[in-house]
């Protein structure tokens, strides 16, 4: 049964005295060290001792040094490394009954009756039978004298909380597991990077990437990357396979493509169970086509590099919920795992879950690969049928009739509004390629209103989509124009090309564009069409959704900086870095950002401060200082206070730090808005853009006459499709405009709000713990059945 974090204010200090230790264990990832920062600094901020045990259970079973007591300072400057800082290692000595007993001992003789255990399905399966033998081993300790009846009783029952650690997302009961947003980018950057030297020789190039029982990396890697084709260990190919890849690439490149990639996951199989190598792949390539074709391998490249800022925000939220549920608990309490579910961190009963990650190793033996599949959950099927759509070479023949003309023969558009943000792209691919696989008509209306206006609409192709997704930017281009008063200009074009529904991807004059449109479908019958606006800014200030499309790779590019930033101070003196970043009056990417760049402040418009304040937080850094911390980072929104600009910041931290600190100023800039899309956003805008194609459909068929004329009126046939609480959701744009601040261009409530307090304690500010709302954000990544499903 699922334990939703409800809404706790626990004070510092509140559990004084209580022991706890985290340990990692397993094969590392990205974003442990984040989650090991959050259990130290919640642990503390509790008032508990907390404990490093090094190597994993190895280092719990030897003791001495492996388990030392964790100060505040101990993880400072950690967040941004990947692997993990207090190492991990496989351990053959806790398997056995004595190893187990030595462990036991060196917990007793710490004080720790608290355990949080980073790693897979294995590390979290030992952590439950240690706890299951806890009181038998302590009393065969207490008969060999090897501790005393008061410690015997004072620590007689021990309480596991696990976060999974993997890059595979092999686990079952979470959306996403720590390290595979970061795993899927590196995957990404190497599939970007071979594409182009493989444009440039017409070669073939084979990427076998992790996953020996989980073909989560490659299938989302090829969704993400236009890749040809995947081989992944839950659907297997056909027996035939050679036969229709080959088949495949032949057409692909007898239209012009001059490269293809081909991903394989390294547990790839045929119907039959037998592997499906690489080499094997190559070989049928080069001989049935002689193509040019070369491999690469990732390898343990996928576990490297710095944490992706959702792995960074996903690892925070975990090892805070972690302590809490261990803070919480008592002798009956079961251990639970912290899990993604949506977008909100979960509690679940830690054996249920292996028991069903279990489940599917079973159903893959016994080569019932639907069942397998289903067990993966909605969003591994979801991201399967999505891959196997968008990558055929052209649409179906079913889809039209004997003219040619689709059977249905809907008209679309698709146009930007507002500033560009990585994942457009991928949005109107996926829009242009779903609308054609139904046998409808889709015109890219180019630069916005004015293009709209001016008549530069052209008819998309299936093969005119061909490497989007890759791309950042909009390359049908936008404008911020709204219609203002040429509402007669625009119906009029809108009739012209006999426009039947309408998809406008932006940010906030996107919402404000179509609210204009559909408010005056009274005096125009051309804006009596559906229309659905995808919300794309890298502000994430539309009313209507907790994440719009842009902004997690927006988010990596601050925290990237930000590292970069940091780093330039290597080998300084004690240095503090002032970095304003843009959102408007949107305080979520100096939030957010802050979070996963361990920032020791953030000021933002939504919270107001004053001088105090800010002198606070000069005395506050200072102090740290003292302790050992060698650098500080303060973000700020750029529209955080008229008179408290980024400027007067970085003179008060500059004259109020001399002798202690210097001060640095930066300004981020379009550097926010630019770059090639993550994983996440290419796979949003991919996703919202195949539901936007259904919803108008819908719309179209109950509000359409024999003669073609398509009137809609309802208020529910002009919406915003956003993510609430983990569900798509379409939302009117009339009930929306209840919920917006026109003048600061935000929503009245804005739920990552609520991510503040953990910020502040995360950076040792005195606060209160707020949980309820505190969703996962970049970030996916991935938010599974709603975001990367």
């Amino acid at each position: 049964m699922t334990e939703r974090a409800g809404s706790k204010f626990i004070e510092r200090g509140a559990h004084k005295g209580k022991g706890i230790a985290v340990f990692t264990s397993g094969g590392d990832s990205q974003g442990m060290n984040a989650a090991v920062r959050a259990v130290v600094r919640m642990g503390i901020y509790l008032g508990c001792k907390v404990f490093f045990i090094r190597e994993g259970y190895q280092g719990m079973v030897d003791g001495g040094e492996n388990i030392i007591e964790a100060n505040w300072s101990s993880v400072s400057c950690i967040i941004h490394k990947g692997g993990t800082i207090i190492g991990s290692a496989r351990c053959a000595d806790f398997r056995e009954k004595e190893g187990r007993l030595k462990a036991a001992k060196n917990l007793v003789q710490k004080g720790i009756t608290n355990l949080v255990v980073i790693g897979g399905d294995g590390s979290l399966t030992g952590a439950d039978l240690f706890r299951q033998e806890w009181g038998s081993l302590l009393d065969e300790l207490l008969g060999r004298n090897e501790i005393t009846a008061e410690q015997r009783e004072k620590y007689k029952v021990l309480q596991i909380a696990g976060l999974v650690g993997s890059i595979d997302n092999d686990f079952c009961g979470t959306d996403m597991t720590i390290g595979t947003d970061s795993a899927l980018h590196r995957i990404i950057e190497a599939v970007d990077a071979i594409v182009s030297t493989a444009y440039s020789h017409q070669r073939t190039f084979i990427m076998e990437v992790m996953g020996r029982h989980c073909g989560y990396l490659a299938l989302v890697a090829a969704l993400t990357s236009e890749a040809d084709y995947v081989f992944i260990p839950e659907d297997p190919a056909d027996v035939n396979w050679p036969e229709v890849l080959c088949d495949k690439l032949v057409q692909e490149r007898s239209v012009g493509q001059r490269l293809n990639i081909i991903i394989v996951s390294e547990g790839a199989i045929d119907r039959n169970g037998k592997p499906i190598t690489a080499e094997l792949i190559k070989k049928v390539v080069v001989e049935n086509l002689n193509q040019d074709t070369r491999i690469t391998v990732l390898g343990h490249v996928q576990r490297g590099g710095n944490p992706s800022a959702f792995d960074r925000v996903l690892g925070c939220r975990m090892g805070a919920e972690a302590v809490m549920a261990l803070m919480e608990a008592n002798e009956h309490t079961k251990p639970c795992v912290i899990s993604l579910e949506g977008n909100q961190a979960v509690r679940l009963p830690l054996m249920e879950c292996v028991q069903q990650t279990k489940a599917v190793a079973q159903a893959m033996e016994d080569k019932n690969w639907e069942l397998a599949v289903t067990l993966r959950g909605k969003s591994f099927k979801r991201n399967l049928d999505t891959y196997k759509l968008l990558t055929r070479l052209k649409p179906p023949k079913d889809a039209f009739d004997d003219r040619g003309h689709g059977k249905e023969g809907y008209t679309f558009a698709v146009m930007h509004i507002g500033a560009p943000a990585c994942g457009m792209n991928a949005a109107v691919r996926s829009f242009v390629r779903n609308s054609i696989f139904r046998g409808d008509s889709v015109l890219g209306i180019h630069d916005g209103i004015e293009g709209l206006i001016a008549g530069n609409i052209k008819n998309m192709g299936w093969s005119d989509v061909t490497g989007w997704v890759s791309h950042g930017g909009a390359y049908l281009g936008t404008k911020r124009t709204l219609p203002g008063n040429r509402l007669g200009l625009i119906a009029s074009r809108l009739q012209e090309f006999k426009i039947q529904g309408l998809v406008i991807i932006g940010g906030f004059e996107a919402y404000q564009a179509a609210l204009q449109l559909s408010e005056n479908r009274d005096d125009y019958e051309a804006f009596c069409i559906p229309m659905m606006v995808i919300p794309s800014t890298i502000s994430n200030n539309v009313p209507g959704t907790e994440f719009s499309l842009g902004c997690d790779t927006a988010l990596n590019e601050i925290t990237e900086i930000c590292d970069r930033i940091r780093q330039s101070a290597q080998g300084t003196k004690r240095r503090v870095f002032i970095i304003e970043t843009m959102g408007g009056y949107c305080g979520y990417l100096a939030t957010v950002a802050g979070l996963a760049g361990g920032a020791d402040a953030a000021y933002i418009h939504e919270e107001k401060f004053t001088i105090k304040d800010l002198q606070q937080d000069v005395y506050h850094m200072a102090t740290k200082m003292s302790e050992g911390v060698q650098r500080g980072l303060i973000l700020r929104n750029e529209k955080a206070s008229e008179n408290y600009n980024t400027d007067f910041i970085y003179r008060l931290y500059s004259e109020e730090g001399k002798g202690l600190f210097s001060a640095r100023m930066n300004v981020l800039g379009h550097m926010q808005q630019g770059g090639s899309p993550t994983p996440f956003d290419r796979n949003l805008g991919t996703k919202m853009a195949a539901k936007a194609c259904d919803w108008i459909v819908c719309q179209l068929k109950g509000n359409i006459d024999a003669e073609g004329k398509v009137n809609c009126k309802d208020p529910n046939s002009a919406c915003l499709l956003g993510v609430i609480r983990s569900q798509y959701t379409c939302s009117s744009l009339k009930s929306l405009k209840e919920q917006t601040n026109f003048e600061k261009r935000v929503p009245t409530d804005q739920w990552w709000l609520k991510l503040r307090p953990l910020l502040r304690i995360l950076a040792k500010h005195d606060s209160t713990y707020e949980e309820e709302g505190m969703y996962m954000t970049v970030e996916d990544r991935a938010f599974g059945d709603s975001l990367y499903g």
